[in-house]
């Protein structure tokens, strides 16, 4: 093994499009030159989709821990026994099984620091449920993993990045989830997010609105005088520069996203339903906020078009990348804080002068 980071992708629901992807990213020899790649998966179901999707030269090193991956090689770390079935398109059981297990050991390594990142493949919410894993997605079961830290969703493109305070959870309850501390709990995390991950150093937020024209002054709803704006205050008294509340529909709409580092919006699809129309083909969902680096694309497991060579990688191969520019940049900042410049003050300067 090198130095080079080692990125960890697990397969996510084997009866979808995560394979496709996986090798469609993987195939162009020049990833060797910035990462490691190790999928947690099986090689009897990566040869099956492989034959599906009629790919003749891909091979993979079949390995049984990290120790043993090869630099110059696409690693797999087989998770499942070779009974596994495939059944492409189909939401089945063993897929959410098969998913978690792959999950399970590479967040396992993860945490051991045997990988540096870690990029996940889609799963099925649904399918994937059972006693070992009741999540309503991969970040809720992170944070449980990570023990420390408040995991923030991060949707990242090359045009903006957007946050949610209100993540997977019923729209009847999201009014109730928006209080002043969780929305300045997720500004902590966002800014700090933006400058050590992101390297942005005095990071511009945009604070959106719960309520249509964040509620008109009062007219439609009072949670933007009572809560939003409070949180907002209060952000500012910590050096945090965030701004709003904004209607989510005129920022969006005219364009002004593209004056602020990032956008806290208060529920999902308020946040990303604007992302995803802007940037669906290369927007990367990072979980922010945590000891680890996981990044993932920012679609789903597709089974209405696995298995017919028609998945589009570019926003997989986004969250690799950008999975590994994280790392380096936490790495970077590491460092600079052990060594920080030097600080003078400018009355002690004119005293010696």
């Amino acid at each position: 093994m090198s130095d080079k980071i080692k990125v960890g992708i697990t397969h996510g629901d084997i009866n979808g499009i995560g394979y496709e992807v996986i090798f469609k990213t993987l195939a162009d020899a020049r990833v060797f030159d910035a990462f490691v790649p190790i999928i947690y998966g099986s090689s009897k179901v990566a040869a099956y989709h492989r034959k599906a999707l009629n790919i003749p030269n891909f091979s993979l090193n079949s390995i049984n821990s990290v120790d043993d991956a090869h630099n110059k090689r696409i690693n797999i770390i087989n998770c499942l026994d070779d009974n596994i079935r495939v059944e492409l398109g189909k939401s089945t059981t063993i897929g959410g099984d098969a998913a978690y297990k792959a999950l399970e050991m590479a967040v396992s390594d993860l945490k051991e620091g045997k990988i540096d990142v870690l990029v996940t493949a889609p799963i099925n919410k649904e399918n994937i449920q059972s006693e070992s894993f009741k999540f309503p997605g991969h970040t809720e079961y992170l944070q449980q993993e990570a023990g420390e830290g408040e995991a923030l969703m991060l949707m990242v493109s090359e045009h903006m990045k957007v946050g949610v305070v209100a993540g997977h959870v019923p729209i009847k309850e999201v009014a109730s989830k928006i209080t002043e501390e969780s929305i300045l709990s997720k500004l902590r995390t966002l800014n700090k997010s933006l400058q050590q991950d992101f390297s942005i150093r005095r990071p511009r937020i945009a604070v959106l609105g719960l309520n249509p024209h964040a509620g008109d002054g009062g007219v439609i709803g009072s949670e933007e005088q009572d809560i939003i704006i409070p949180a907002i205050n209060k952000a500012k008294e910590e050096g945090i520069m965030a701004l709003g509340p904004y209607p989510a529909d005129g920022l969006f709409g005219s364009e002004q996203f593209r004056n602020f580092d990032a956008i806290l919006a208060m529920y999902h699809d308020q946040g990303l339903a604007p992302f995803k129309t802007l940037t669906f083909s290369k927007g990367v969902n990072f979980t922010a906020g945590l000891p680890f680096i996981r990044t993932s694309p920012d679609h789903g497991t597709a089974f209405e078009i696995a298995g017919q060579d028609k998945a589009k990688e570019d926003s997989f191969r986004e969250a690799v990348y950008l999975a590994v520019d994280v790392c380096h940049n936490r790495q970077m900042n590491i460092e600079l804080g052990k060594n920080p410049l030097k600080t003078y003050d400018v009355n002690e300067l004119e005293q010696k002068e």
